[in-house]
């Protein structure tokens, strides 16, 4: 079993490098990608624990880019940015790299959405909810991201959000902090170009991270047949060699479909079951929401030939 997406306390999940190396070595799996949000400065304690359980790692990164190819299409008739959820595999760790410094520049970019974030909740009736709360609560100030949002909400104003649940907590990113929420604000508008730019000449291989959730609003198989052919390559062309087709978040009959489109498309079908730990209850590390994942090992081959 592989699972390349997962997340640490270094940026969105609840538990620390060790602690998922060690989940993972009693889960049997053999591979795994932490993909911290716009960060590899965990890796260095991940690739310890791993080494202890014998668990290959590979380097990677989560990041959010900026896709002007598929901007969204509003109700109201106007167009906005489109962004979208980027997965790096095996790229450079040393800080002088231009992908690193792009990691600073994201990293900043989310500091500055934090704050203007605090803001509009605390004028949207959310007056508890503090950047020092939320530092407190995620154990450092730039590994905040809306997980934490959504933790801090349930704790301090139950009132406005109800009390917290499986049901609550997906309902709180649809209502408040997803893209067409009523807090929603972009972290980045760095785009895809500009990321993919200065990975050239390393090893750096690219998938889409869980492609439904970013280019359609309604998940059904016929939504999947007429648009994702066209992302797929429109994102092949763009430099990307992998599509999360192995998503956690997806159903059985779901994958399937995804799986093949993707190798229609002529890419690798990626997968992983984005664990979180305690902040997504409902996601378990290696096989995902529904518990029936199982990403195939030669995924790995494939992606370490993309090199």
């Amino acid at each position: 079993m592989i699972d390349l997406h997962t997340h640490s306390t270094f940026s969105d999940g609840s538990d620390t490098p060790s602690e998922l190396a060690k989940k993972a070595h009693e889960l049997g799996i053999r591979a795994i990608a932490l993909t911290d949000h716009d960060t590899t400065l965990s890796h260095e304690q991940m690739a310890a624990a791993c080494a202890q359980y014998g668990i290959e790692l590979v380097p990677g990164t989560e990041i959010s880019l900026r896709d002007d190819s598929f901007p969204r299409h509003n109700d109201d008739g106007t167009t906005s940015p489109r962004n979208v959820h980027v997965l790096a595999y095996f790229l450079p760790l040393e800080p002088e790299h231009p992908l690193q410094k792009k990691l600073v520049e994201l990293r900043h970019d989310r500091d500055v959405r934090n704050r203007a974030l605090v803001e509009l909740l605390q004028e949207l009736g959310f007056n508890k909810i503090t950047l020092d709360y939320l530092t407190e609560l995620s154990g450092n100030v730039d590994s905040i991201g809306r997980p934490h949002f959504a933790k801090a909400m349930f704790k301090l104003h139950p009132e406005l959000v109800g009390e917290q649940s499986d049901e609550t907590w997906n309902r709180i990113f649809v209502e408040w902090l997803g893209s067409d929420g009523k807090a929603y604000i972009p972290k980045t508008n760095m785009t895809i170009e500009d990321f993919v730019e200065a990975a050239e000449g390393s090893q750096t291989v690219f998938s889409i991270a869980h492609p439904l959730v970013n280019y359609l609003d309604s998940i059904t198989s016929d939504a999947i047949e007429a648009v994702m052919p066209t992302v797929m390559g429109s994102l092949r062309e763009r430099g990307f060699r992998g599509i999360e087709a192995h998503y956690g978040g997806t159903d059985a009959p779901t994958r399937a479909l995804m799986v093949k489109l993707t190798r229609d498309a002529n890419m690798i079908p990626t997968g992983g079951s984005d664990y979180h730990g305690h902040y997504k209850g409902d996601v378990s590390l290696g096989v995902g929401r529904s518990g029936d994942l199982r990403v195939p090992d030669e995924v790995l081959d494939e992606l370490k030939a993309a090199r």
